[in-house]
């Protein structure tokens, strides 16, 4: 899973105007862990995508360095599950009906797509021209209300290769215009909110010299290719419902910062104040984001962002580290931290 994070900005003016408040005695922390999650370093409770009613999935991986897929529902029930024949499950999307899609690792390393229903039924799904070798296979990355689904495989030559997948099993394969035919090249598409109801898809595309640059396709598939100002590899992290993108660039001197690009173009670096390094990992359709910001430290700690913009930061008590990894339209945050020993629990703060 991709956790390098950015941060996203809703009105082009600069965050470093911006006031930012820790407010933890404001809000309420959720902590908790799936039973048979390891105690370990390295182990532990992933929480991923949160969606309006509360309900989450992640993963975690038990004490024999495994990961295993879960679904928290918004009363707490936690239902941890594999497709069978797997070694690694990772969910990714899910829509508002609990409907649920990501990948699994067989023995060989291979990856292959999954579908699982709000009712737990789980369907494989191997996109036609996905190579079967190691490191290749289809990848689900996002679910929407609608029951499309986005993702891309990893042909034999080691090329990402992007489709949308519709409501009724109908499979459309595209080509993002620039983007490179070797191996470790291609497109993909930012995880859990990359696309849109109407069809929209923030996209990853990589060149023939293994630069990364930004696109956004539009429902008719359209695409429009862009890159922030003094970036060296644009990733994009997110999209909402005016199609607005989040990501994330590094500059020349290896930088990181976020970005937001307004749905008439024009893109906003994103800076947390006084922070090392900026990023952010998902936007709601109300335009308020979450993510993370390293500290002068080396602390990381978590973040939402609101119109304005308004900043108001966030650590887990007792935290070695804070990961905000999504927020839903009531503004609950869902990720993990990472204790003393360096074990990880998810939380739930709102």
């Amino acid at each position: 899973m991709k956790r390098i994070i950015i941060a996203m900005l809703v009105l082009c003016v600069c965050f470093v105007a911006a006031a930012s408040m820790h407010a933890n005695a404001k809000h309420k922390f959720t902590k908790f862990n799936v039973p048979g999650a390891g105690t370990g370093s390295g182990q532990g409770t992933f929480g991923e995508g949160i969606v309006d009613d509360g309900s989450l999935n992640g993963y975690y991986i038990d004490s024999n360095g495994i990961p295993h897929g879960f679904l928290r529902s918004s009363s707490g029930k936690i239902t941890s599950f594999d497709p069978t024949g797997s070694v690694a499950t990772f969910p990714v999307g899910m829509n508002s009906t609990l409907a649920m899609c990501g990948y699994y690792v067989d023995s060989n390393t291979v990856y292959h797509g999954f579908l699982r229903s709000a009712a737990g039924k789980i369907t494989v799904f191997n996109a036609p021209g996905a190579g079967t070798g190691s490191a290749q296979g289809t990848i689900l990355e996002d679910v929407n209300d609608s029951g499309e689904v986005a993702g891309f495989y990893i042909d034999s030559n080691g090329v990402e290769n992007p489709f949308v997948r519709s409501s009724t099993g109908k499979l459309t394969k595209f080509k993002v215009p620039g983007v490179g035919t070797g191996s470790g090249q291609g497109a993909g598409m930012a995880g859990f909110d990359g696309l849109t109801d109407a069809g929209a898809i923030a996209v990853d595309g990589i060149d023939s010299n293994g630069v990364n640059h930004g696109y956004l396709r539009s429902p008719s598939g359209t695409f429009t290719e862009f890159d922030p100002t003094g970036s060296v590899n644009t990733y994009v992290t997110g999209i909402d419902a005016k199609n607005g993108i989040v990501g994330e660039y590094f500059d020349s001197a290896g930088g990181l910062h976020g970005f937001y690009r307004s749905f008439n173009g024009t893109i906003t670096p994103i800076n947390y104040p006084n922070a090392v390094a900026t990023a952010v990992y998902n936007i709601n359709s109300s335009g308020v984001g979450t993510g993370l910001y390293v500290d002068s430290s080396g602390v990381y700690h978590g973040f939402v962002v609101s119109p304005g913009p308004k900043f108001t930061g966030f650590s887990v008590p007792g935290a070695s580290a804070t990961v905000p990894v999504s927020n839903n339209d009531s503004d609950a945050v869902t990720g993990d931290y990472v204790d003393s020993n360096g074990v990880a629990h998810g939380f739930i703060w709102q």
